[in-house]
């Protein structure tokens, strides 16, 4: 059958908008809308029989949405209203009658179930267009920052707000600070125990008052006016490590956030006033959601810093041959019985990449290692009761441990970031 027959029988099976008779051929004649189609069609019908032309009011296949897509690009504008953004997608919910008249009209014409084009494909386009015209964003087919989602059945339009992302380094100058919120252990977070304020916490419900995601999170999260933020580290030291130098990794993500086009150089001075010495952040830089993923799995080297006490005295001579026996070599640690408690027992191998240091006293020396990421370095130097092999304490025959810990620096960004993408420069 020809396109003018397929038409004809078209609009035999009962009343058509113009829209839903040119999705019948939404794959001819680019450069057309399928209402422009549609009335084309009838027109030129119309010319051949010579009989009056009449525009139909009614449609039995949309019953009336295609003809709404300006009341729904209207109602997902205002959805969004006060919030910032450049991308956007939309998607919409067909109800199973509305499919079904689609697959019916294909059958009563004749046509493949898929020719043409499906209601949901329009509307997604055709509010779309109009979305970008009222709000100047525009689609996005990856990871908008706006998602639309139509109901046709509830009238009703979903509109999430991704997340924004910001990329920096941390350095966490004074101990005893965690990455991250600690909940109290005794009382699970509650700050109550036993109907009272609990002891462990004094009913704060944190075993720490501060962490560097409560010294950098809220000040992001207030910037944006977000309704939240998360904090995403590239691993974390110990909470009585400093972290000092090139600082480490992280990524703060901000939920709904009402502004993303911020000024970061602005909001690394408000983060580090904010922090009161105890953190400070550089690099700033908006990101992409993919920065979450990246940082998560960074397999960074690091080199840390620390103050070791040995229980007997040792010379210098002794402490040099055993920081070059351990230089380079791979050793075999079970997990650590200060964390047992919370990681499964594995025994591990990692690299100790460069190791260093210097007497401070007969029983006291600076030391500094550079291993694999992973490696348990207060284990590294006191052997753990021998979970550990090689170690300081064991090459030297004395016991040792480290009173003072730094991590110095994160390696290992270059190559996983170079091909990440940030916002703006």
């Amino acid at each position: 059958m020809t396109v003018l027959e397929d038409a004809r029988a078209a609009l035999a099976t009962g009343p058509l908008c113009d829209a839903c008779l040119g999705r019948l051929f939404a794959d001819r004649s680019f450069g057309l809308t399928n209402a422009e189609r549609g009335h084309a069609l009838r027109v030129t019908l119309a010319l051949e029989a010579d009989d009056d032309f009449e525009a139909s009011e009614d449609c039995w296949v949309c019953e009336g949405e295609s003809d709404r897509v300006d009341w729904w690009a209207e109602q997902a504008a205002t959805a969004v209203r006060g919030y910032d953004f450049a991308t956007y997608q939309v998607g919409t919910k067909v109800p199973p009658l509305l499919e079904e008249n689609d697959v019916l009209l294909r059958e009563d014409v004749g046509l493949d179930e898929d020719a043409g084009e499906a209601l949901k494909t329009e509307l997604n386009r055709e509010v779309g267009k109009r979305i970008g015209d009222l709000t100047g964003a525009e689609v996005e087919f990856g990871r908008p920052e706006v998602q639309f989602t139509l109901d046709l059945a509830t009238d009703e339009v979903e509109a999430r707000v991704n997340s924004a992302f910001v990329y920096g380094r941390y350095r966490k100058l004074e101990r005893d600070i965690p990455q991250t919120k600690w909940p109290c252990n005794d009382c699970n977070g509650t700050g109550r125990w036993q109907g009272q304020p609990c002891d462990g916490c004094d009913g704060t419900g944190y075993r720490y008052d501060e962490s560097v995601e409560q010294l950098t999170a809220p000040v992001v999260k207030e910037t944006m006016d977000g309704d939240g933020a998360t904090f995403h580290g590239a691993g974390r030291e110990d909470v009585d490590a400093l972290m000092l130098e090139s600082g480490r990794p992280f990524v703060i993500e901000v939920d709904e956030p009402r502004t993303r086009d911020v000024d970061t150089d602005a909001l690394e001075a408000d983060v580090n006033e904010f922090a009161d010495g105890k953190v400070e952040v550089e690099g700033l830089r908006l990101a992409t959601h993919e920065m979450v993923e990246r940082v998560k799995e960074l397999d960074a080297s690091k080199t840390y810093r620390m103050d070791v006490e040995f229980e007997e005295q040792v010379t210098d001579e002794a402490l040099q041959a055993a920081l070059a026996d351990l230089e380079g070599t791979t050793v075999e640690q079970e997990t650590p019985q200060r964390v047992a408690h919370r990681r499964a027992d594995l025994t591990r191998t990692r690299d100790v990449y460069a190791a260093s240091g210097e007497l401070v006293d007969e029983t006291h020396a600076d030391v500094r290692i550079h291993g694999e990421g992973g490696l348990y370095v207060k284990e590294l130097v006191s052997s753990d009761e021998g979970r550990t092999e090689p170690s300081l304490s064991g090459l030297l025959g004395v016991g040792a441990v480290v009173t003072a810990l730094d991590v110095v620096d994160v390696e290992g960004e270059d190559e996983p970031f170079a091909k990440a993408e940030f916002l703006k420069e």
